[in-house]
C-alpha cells in the first residue's frame, strides 16, 4: 500500500476531529483512561486543546489535495514537531508515574503519525522557492 499525502491528510483530519470532539465533550474519558483526575482546571485546558485539534483537522482536510509545495511542507513539519513532542511528553509522564500505561496508546499513535508524515514529506519534497520563480519567468 502506497502512503500518500492525500490519504494521510484525510486520516489525520478524522483523528484530529475525533480528538477535538472527545476533548471538548468528554475530556474525563481520556483523562481517567490515563489515570489523571478530572478537575475544572483540567476541563478548561482540555476544551482549549480541543479547539487546536479542530483547527488542525480543518487544515489537513482543506489541504488534502495540495501538491508538493512549501506550504504543504510547512504543514508536515508542524505536525511532525507536535506529534513528536506529544509522544515524548507522554513517555515522560508515564515514566514519572503521572499517567497509566494506557497513555502509551496515544504515544504509539503520535509516533506513527510522526513517522508517516516524515515518510510522506521525504517522498515528495517541496518545490524550492527559486525553482518556482524560474518556472514563472
Amino acid at each position: 500500500m502506497k502512503l500518500s499525502f492525500r490519504g494521510l491528510a484525510i486520516l489525520s483530519a478524522l483523528v484530529f476531529s475525533a480528538l477535538a470532539l472527545t476533548w471538548m465533550l468528554a475530556p474525563d474519558l481520556l483523562l481517567s483512561d490515563w489515570g489523571v483526575e478530572f478537575t475544572p482546571s483540567a476541563g478548561l485546558v482540555s476544551r482549549r486543546a480541543a479547539a487546536l485539534y479542530a483547527g488542525v483537522a480543518v487544515m489537513f482536510f482543506s489541504a488534502r489535495n495540495t501538491e508538493p509545495s512549501t506550504a504543504r511542507s510547512a504543514l508536515i513539519k508542524g505536525v511532525v514537531v507536535a506529534c513528536f513532542m506529544l509522544a515524548v511528553l507522554g513517555l515522560l509522564e508515564f515514566e514519572v508515574g503521572n499517567a497509566t500505561p494506557r497513555i502509551l496508546i496515544a504515544v504509539f499513535i503520535e509516533a506513527a503519525l510522526t513517522l508517516a508524515f516524515l515518510y510522506v514529506g521525504c517522498s515528495h519534497p517541496a518545490v524550492s522557492d527559486t525553482s518556482h520563480r524560474r518556472r514563472k519567468a
